[in-house]
């Protein structure tokens, strides 16, 4: 879980998983860019409007527009350096 400036991780071995470290740093990036407390805002608001949709858990999560743009990129370690300004909003559609 990434609360900005930390991330935390159930168990130690974790701090080796590329992948892992990638999403919560992109979710660093995105705390960053909404200045932390909106994100939080933006996070919750997106869960429960999926929730409401899909009246389920894991695809409200999954939907979360900070998620699938973190789920879609962490096995690419580059990304970060290469990512625009924002790029969440582009992970915002139509269901």
């Amino acid at each position: 879980m990434a609360m900005f400036p930390f991330i935390f991780l159930k168990t130690k071995d974790l701090k080796l998983d590329k992948r892992i470290i990638n999403h919560e740093l992109i979710h660093i990036r995105q705390q960053l860019e909404l200045l932390i407390i909106p994100f939080y805002l933006l996070y919750f608001l997106n869960y429960l409007a999926n929730w409401i949709y899909y009246r389920d858990h894991y695809l409200a999560y999954r939907n979360i527009v900070f998620e699938r743009e973190a789920f879609e990129n962490d096995l690419k370690p580059g990304y970060l350096k290469k990512r625009r300004f924002a790029s969440w909003v582009n992970y915002f559609r139509q269901v």
